[in-house]
């Protein structure tokens, strides 16, 4: 294998989002009425996050580092393979926020009906409501060193390439040939690995690989780790994700984000288009990951797959927060403790009130709590709220003015003005997701521009649920097909209905390859659920029943027609027909005996 683009995971976050939109106004519909609506809400946000950015003549990688809030400190550290010593800043927490708020898909619906006087058809109403809604530099003040006697190691002993600070971490960058030898120098030097990590490891060598371990600087704790961005030549992104099976659940999500010129699609994994009628929509999908998991699942993926949930401009992210000209670090070098709190609500980057702060960028609390400790028995809101009355409890060891100023000049300022110009300077932001369990992370996946794909945008996803002055209620989803409703619950779907509505693979111009293409088993299985969700039909009037009965030969070419099925005067559905001879049933199961499901691994 040849060395490939360097490769990276990323980390945890939690957001809060609003649960549902606020009602908007009621609006008629060609002869119809919507409702108060739509109603919606935002699937779950959790797992793992990563953003490049792709440069016409390098990559940048923004992670989000993963971490149990409960883990020791000094027990915490992480490694990521590159082919290459690359260039590690400060990124922002605050950029991750605002693009995982501003793309996540949210699914949810409008209830829409027909007023008694315009009449039905059936209850399956076609139409939906309209208008519904340059690579950076290390950070300074850390020194770099090469040559393979750090640390006192000789022989077989690892090469280091770079030693460096960056924000709240030490990090190293290692050279060798053997993976147990790397271990053990990154155990020494303590960089905590799991011994299971070896053979991955060495796999990675054997492709030309070198190593960036890191760890918190000594004296930190775990509310003050960032993101790290590492920028280095190139601009095929990989993630390197046969390392993060060591300590993966089943079905972790993972979410990689795209600044660039175009649209990005995975290189060596399928993408997939997930069946709309396979979610959940009463309950705004909250099967959502269980849809994709399963979806990325079915052959041929077998869970070598991604799902794109954006991909558009990327001015959609909201820029609030990740930058201000009020922000100047060089007013807290010399400033009395006692100010600290007063200056920071000053540049707008906290609030005190009624002895309770919040803080308006989230790493600033973890940067007060490395110099301004909360005194124990204290309560933090009431310290940081008057600062001044426990002058006399201020840990004045820990507040060293000038690495508070370096700090939030780090991990706060600079950060947020990089984040503003990527956004600024890229005009393409996608957005892919998929769910990987331990032993399907066996292959690396990478990524590449494609000028030519369409775009994608699930942010506000609304379907129609319709209710006709007679018959059933039917849903009208996005994506054109037609379920049968089923009061306040989705209808079960048939064994035979597919989770992957289309699987292809991405190519680097042009169209997507479509490797699988299940609309039309979809729309058939959903025209039999229909059928078998009718109402109960009528009888026959005597006239066509005794025609059925007269003669076997004749009933084919007596009863109603194309419809398959007897209908009375006003549209009712009659019972002259009930065998497999009805063209939609008989179509379906010639169909299905022609072999065209595709099921999903086991």
């Amino acid at each position: 294998m040849t060395r490939r683009a360097l490769g990276l995971i990323s980390a945890f976050t939690l957001l809060g989002l609003p649960l549902a939109a606020l009602p908007g106004d009621a609006e008629a519909c060609g002869g119809t009425f919507c409702d108060q609506g739509p109603m919606n809400m935002p699937v779950d946000q959790t797992g793992e996050n990563i953003l490049f950015v792709l440069a016409e003549d390098h990559t940048e990688a923004h992670i989000q580092i993963q971490y149990d809030p409960d883990t020791d400190a000094e027990k915490f550290s992480w490694i990521v393979p590159v082919t290459s010593v690359p260039d590690f800043t400060v990124g922002s927490q605050q950029l991750f926020i605002n693009v995982l708020n501003a793309t996540v898909p949210v699914y949810g619906f409008v209830n829409q009906f027909e007023p008694c006087d315009y009449g039905g058809d059936g209850g399956y109403y076609d139409d939906s409501c309209s208008g519904s809604s340059g690579a950076g530099s290390s950070a300074s003040g850390g020194g770099e060193g090469t040559g393979g006697d750090d640390g006192g190691t000789t022989g077989d002993a690892p090469k280091v390439l770079l030693r460096t600070t960056v924000g709240a971490f030490d990090v190293v960058v290692l050279e060798g040939a053997n993976a147990a030898v790397v271990m053990d120098w990154l155990g020494m030097n303590g960089y905590y690995q799991d011994p299971n990590a070896e053979p991955i490891l060495q796999e990675y060598i054997d492709d030309g690989y070198v190593f960036a371990a890191f760890k918190l600087v000594q004296g930190a704790e775990v509310d003050e780790i960032h993101p790290i961005t590492i920028s280095y030549a190139g601009n095929e992104p990989c993630v390197p994700i046969k390392l993060t099976r060591i300590a993966a659940k089943p079905d972790m999500d993972i979410r990689t984000f795209f600044l660039s010129a175009n649209r990005v699609g995975p290189s060596n994994y399928h993408h997939v288009v997930i069946n709309e009628a396979q979610l959940d929509w009463p309950m705004f999908a909250s099967n959502y990951k269980e849809v994709v998991t399963l979806a990325v699942d079915e052959e041929p993926s077998n869970g070598h797959a991604w799902v794109t949930e954006y991909a558009g401009p990327s001015e959609i992210v909201d820029q609030t927060g990740l930058f201000s000209e009020l922000w100047d670090h060089t007013v807290f070098v010399d400033l009395k403790p006692i100010d600290v709190v007063d200056q920071l609500i000053a540049q707008g980057l906290m609030e005190c009130q009624n002895n309770e702060c919040t803080y308006n960028h989230p790493l600033v609390q973890g940067i007060l709590y490395a110099f301004l400790p909360v005194p124990d028995g204290i309560p933090e809101g009431d310290f940081y709220s008057c600062l001044e009355c426990y002058e006399g409890s201020i840990d004045v060891d820990a507040y060293i003015p000038e690495l508070l100023a370096q700090a939030l000049l780090e991990r706060v300022i600079e950060p947020g003005a990089h984040a503003v110009e990527i956004l600024t300077t890229w005009p393409t932001l996608s957005r892919l997701y998929t769910t990987l369990s331990p032993q399907e992370m066996t292959q690396d996946p990478f990524f590449h521009q494609n000028a030519d794909l369409p775009g994608v945008d699930l942010t506000q996803t609304t379907a129609t649920q319709f209710f006709p002055c007679r018959g059933g209620s039917s849903w009208n989803l996005p994506g054109g097909h037609k379920v049968p409703g089923a009061g306040q619950t989705w209808p079960m779907m048939p064994a035979e209905m597919p989770y992957a509505e289309r699987v292809e693979m991405i190519p680097p111009a042009g169209a997507p390859q479509v490797e699988v293409d299940n609309a039309q088993l979809i729309d058939m299985l959903l025209q039999m659920l229909r059928i078998q969700m009718a109402p109960e039909p009528r009888a026959c009037d005597s006239a066509s029943a005794s025609a059925s009965d007269s003669s076997s030969d004749s009933s084919s070419s007596s009863d109603t027609g194309a419809t398959g099925g007897g209908f009375d005067g006003d549209g009712a559905a009659c019972a002259c027909r009930s065998d497999a001879s009805d063209p939609v049933v008989a179509g379906l199961m010639l169909f299905l005996a022609g072999g065209f499901l595709r099921r999903r691994r086991a």
